[in-house]
């Protein structure tokens, strides 16, 4: 799998697909997704989907996919290199989240949690095979949060389609287990070619992992932790691991404009007011958790 792009700037996300022969375009499909490195402190967090002609689901299911957690390494390889050299039965992409996107999406201000990146990043997969022109009639994904909800959700993004969310759908259905596979072999490679931007060197070049409580893991998050700067882009800042690490053991900073606050007039005008237009009127300009959100107001039924 070649990540040169994904290489070029690991700040960023990535796609990363096969190309779609013609019996994808023209034949019915079952397309199934699921993720890899979603609980991991370090590293990116990758999506994957796969699709094949729903005439061949028995050919399809006999190639020997499971779930990629209970495969080791070099057999998820092998099957990988097997799914490559099968480009007429099936195809595949990968989405590569990087670990600073995912801080940052889950930091910023407007709520935007883990499950709800989750869910947008396959809802994003899904419609680029469309896109690609892949005929997707059956959709069948690993739940994230509760499957009724997430199943009724991808049914109102693709109501022509026949959508199946499920618990452990990886062992349920090989096409989901296919994308477990893709996804996993891209991850694991992300992480073991991983270069710092910020060349830093580690005494012990094993990460562990990657979950926190993996005692390679915590060593690293310790080596790897700078007291002003932080940690590396390689560590997801928003997980509460590295939240306590910052907390307990980074400089504490005071902002000058906290300070300044303190004994100002109570009347005193703020910068921004000098930049209002005249004939704005404070009191009508919506707070900004409804303009965020696109909420107006409602002024007749």
């Amino acid at each position: 799998m070649d990540q040169t792009a994904f290489e070029s700037d690991r700040r960023a996300n990535c796609l990363i697909e096969s190309p779609v022969c013609e019996r994808l375009k023209s034949e019915p499909c079952w397309l199934g997704i699921d993720e890899a490195g979603r609980g991991p402190v370090l590293g990116p967090m990758v999506y994957g989907i796969c699709f094949s002609p729903v005439a061949d689901k028995e050919k399809f299911g006999t190639m020997g996919f499971a779930d990629s957690k209970t495969l080791t390494e070099e057999q998820r390889d092998k099957i990988f290199s097997e799914i490559n050299s099968s480009l007429d039965l099936l195809g595949w992409m990968v989405e590569i989240l990087s670990p600073a996107y995912i801080s940052r999406s889950m930091l910023r201000r407007d709520k935007y949690n883990l499950n709800a990146l989750s869910h947008d990043c396959a809802i994003r997969l899904v419609k680029t095979a469309l896109e690609r022109g892949v005929n997707v009639t059956e959709l069948y994904v690993d739940t994230v949060g509760d499957p009724a909800k997430y199943q009724a959700k991808l049914k109102e993004v693709f109501p022509t389609i026949d959508v199946t969310v499920a618990k452990k759908a990886d062992s349920l259905y090989p096409v989901v287990s296919a994308a477990s596979i893709c996804a996993k072999v891209a991850r694991d490679k992300a992480v073991k070619n991983w270069e710092f931007q910020e060349k830093i060197t580690l005494d012990e070049p094993n990460y562990g992992s990657g979950y926190p409580g993996d005692p390679k893991t915590k060593h690293f998050l310790e080596a790897s932790f700078d007291r002003v700067f932080g940690f590396p882009n390689f560590v997801r800042f928003s997980w509460s691991t590295a939240a306590l690490i910052i907390e307990k053991d980074g400089v504490q900073v005071e902002w000058e404009d906290d300070d300044e606050q303190d004994g100002v007039p109570e009347n005193t005008p703020t910068v921004s007011q000098f930049f209002k237009k005249k004939s704005e009127r404070p009191e009508l300009k919506q707070h900004r958790f409804f303009t965020n959100r696109q909420l107006t107001p409602v002024t007749s039924l």
